[in-house]
């Protein structure tokens, strides 16, 4: 999908060397998958603390349990 964005051509040319990208939209795209893995990364935060922990579970024991 083409689209036209007004975008500084200090920004872009800065984060294109950082990246090492050949071209301004290698460059976005990869700033835009960045964004957006931050933000989901960002919002799993929230659930901390919310999720019953079971001091029973013996995860050494699940692991050599043959599996059907």
């Amino acid at each position: 999908m083409p689209t036209n964005l007004a975008i500084g051509d200090r920004l872009i040319l800065e984060a294109q060397k950082l990246g090492n990208h050949r071209t301004k939209k290698d460059t976005v795209t990869t700033a835009l998958e960045e964004y957006i893995r931050r933000r989901k990364q960002a919002s799993i935060v929230s659930s901390f603390g919310t999720v019953d922990y079971d001091p029973s579970y013996d995860y050494k024991r699940e692991r050599s349990r043959k599996r059907k």
